[in-house]
């Protein structure tokens, strides 16, 4: 296996493991993206659909953890933080369930 396919496979279940340790946030999540006011944006983070004081907290909040979660993982794998970013977007995009929003080509719309 090449060594580049290895750090990709190395990198999801990295991801995944990062991914499980968000759900402490899971209901509040949840709840701001069943009500369509936050999704998950292109570059591996949360965006607001809708400026609401309470779903900026939460946003503001995952993607900090997610950034410091990204940079230990950039870190441990060699590889720089945009790649990790756009790993975890697509992780998180394909994870997105139906009818909550995802950012496509600078557009939030619903999966």
């Amino acid at each position: 296996m090449s060594l580049l396919k290895n750090k990709k496979l190395n990198m999801i279940s990295l991801l995944s493991a990062v991914f499980m340790s968000f759900s402490v946030w899971a209901i509040t999540l949840d709840n701001a993206k069943n009500q369509g006011l936050v999704g998950e944006d292109s570059s591996g983070y949360l965006g607001l659909v809708v400026q609401n004081a309470e779903a900026k907290a939460v946003v503001d909040e995952i993607n900090a953890k997610r950034k410091a979660q990204y940079l230990k993982l950039a870190k441990k794998n060699n590889l720089s933080l945009a790649q990790v970013e756009a790993l975890a977007a697509a992780k998180t995009i394909e994870k997105t369930r139906a009818g909550n929003f995802v950012e496509v080509n600078g557009e939030w719309v619903k999966k």
